[in-house]
């Protein structure tokens, strides 16, 4: 039997017995972006019982902090008013970075209480609660690849946001040397990560100068996500005390590989006793739940990109030969596609979802995945074979949108999205899709410099 969620007196006692005077307290926007602030704690000791506001304007700019002028959830038209948080007594960790100073992780809910459509935690809640009604506990875990380069905010602007100095030179995945070379960084990644909650499992470099891959322990879906943003926004701000910068935009190198994002997904039992995914009997231990929760999310991939792919630098990652999928397969441990099916015996059975970037907001990410699966075992679907080989040759996976803009009107247009997520997230993410693209369209970039500005 599950122990009961804390209290906001437990959660206030434990705050009081660090004998912290501030407490700090966060959410994600739309873009996964942490963002918060330092409570005294006579203020904290409210919140913790009623919540507390916070401009709404979180879910009206983008990235940079511009406004958007096309989302009807919020903006000029509304005078960005507070919207109101609740803190999750769940998350209280302390900081070890940050003198151990306490945190804690909120959602935004509406005046009654109820959930905020347009609040990515409270939209993998309702996903997780589908998954429940469906007698699933569903667990997962994050893969990231992220880059790192010897720079400070400053100095990367000073720059103009160009060349920015690599950590440590060349390709050498699965390297000691380089891990060694850097240990100071990855032991206090490694530790003081772990001491914040946020248990790595495994970290090693992957191919491309100074990039890592680190493995986050798994668990239940939403303290999944959880750790998964409190890993970003940690590496780099441990990152920081060693004058290193990490960085987890999906493609920084056009000559380089991209930064990955892997889901690694099973359904259990309400108990958490039994794999839904495993099956001794069928081929390759792989049961007819795992089959029709693969089905859905290849069903739904195409048009639920945007959600795993976010930016228009997203799809710079997702090029045949890049180590990422382009079309919607499966495979049995094929890394060439965008499902990798894991055959791991009763304890480890599970879908490794590879098209994910490092770039998406953890929560909608996850949600899209398990959505979309239970969207399938819910409607019985069959996936088709498996793919062995390539998956680039593949004839058969439907070739995913290759650019944020087909991307977003896919989405916009899809009622299985609709279904899964309801039209007031859809119509506010499709929003703010649409005005990174614009965004983009307006930039003159470097390449059309170098190509055009001499010699047309």
């Amino acid at each position: 039997m599950r122990k009961p969620p804390p209290s906001p007196k437990t959660l206030l006692d434990r705050v009081r017995s660090a004998g912290a005077s501030k407490v700090k307290v966060a959410i994600t926007d739309i873009d996964g972006v942490l963002r918060g602030k330092y409570l005294h704690l006579d203020k904290f000791a409210s919140a913790s019982e009623s919540g507390f506001g916070f401009c709404n304007v979180v879910f009206g700019w983008d990235a940079a902090d511009v406004c958007y002028d096309n989302a009807r959830y919020t903006g000029w038209h509304t005078g960005y008013p507070d919207a109101q948080v609740r803190l999750d007594p769940n998350t209280y960790r302390e900081v070890p970075w940050d003198s151990k100073v306490p945190f804690v992780l909120g959602e935004f809910v509406e005046a009654d209480q109820s959930p905020l459509a347009v609040c990515p935690r409270q939209l993998l809640r309702r996903v997780i609660e589908r998954a429940a009604r469906r007698g699933f506990l569903a667990m997962s875990s994050f893969e990231y690849e992220f880059f790192h380069f010897r720079e400070t905010p400053q100095s990367f602007a000073d720059k103009h946001h160009v060349a920015p100095t690599p950590l440590t030179p060349g390709m050498f995945g699965y390297s000691i040397l380089r891990l060694n070379q850097s240990r100071d960084y990855v032991t206090a990644l490694f530790d003081e990560l772990a001491a914040f909650g946020v248990p790595i499992e495994g970290l090693h470099t992957e191919t491309g100068p100074g990039v890592l891959e680190a493995a986050i322990r798994y668990s239940g879906a939403l303290e999944s996500a959880d750790r998964a943003v409190l890993f970003k926004s940690g590496a780099k701000e441990i990152g920081q005390r060693f004058g290193i910068m990490p960085s987890f935009m999906a493609k920084w190198n056009a000559e380089l590989p991209g930064c990955s994002g892997h889901i690694h997904q099973s359904l259990w039992d309400r108990s958490g006793k039994k794999n839904a995914f495993f099956d001794a009997k069928a081929e390759h231990g792989l049961s007819s739940t795992f089959r029709s929760y693969v089905a859905g999310q290849l069903a739904c991939l195409p048009e639920l990109l945007p959600l795993y792919a976010p930016t228009v630098n997203s799809y710079k990652r997702l090029v045949e030969g890049a180590w990422a999928p382009t079309r919607a397969n499966w495979g049995v441990d094929n890394r060439t596609t965008a499902l990798r099916a894991i055959p791991g015996g009763v304890k480890s059975t599970r879908v490794e979802t590879r098209v994910n970037g490092s770039d998406s907001n953890p929560y909608l990410a996850l949600a899209a995945a398990l959505a979309s699966g239970i969207w399938g075992v819910e409607n019985e679907l069959s996936p088709p074979p498996p793919k062995s080989g390539s998956g680039y040759e593949d004839k058969v996976g439907k070739l995913l949108p290759r650019t944020l803009e087909e991307a977003t009107d896919r989405l916009e247009q899809s009622s299985v999205a609709r279904e899964l997520f309801g039209d007031a997230f859809v119509d506010h993410f499709v929003a703010s899709r649409r005005w990174e693209w614009r965004q983009f369209r307006r930039a003159v970039t470097d390449w059309e410099l170098q190509r055009y500005f001499e010699i047309i």
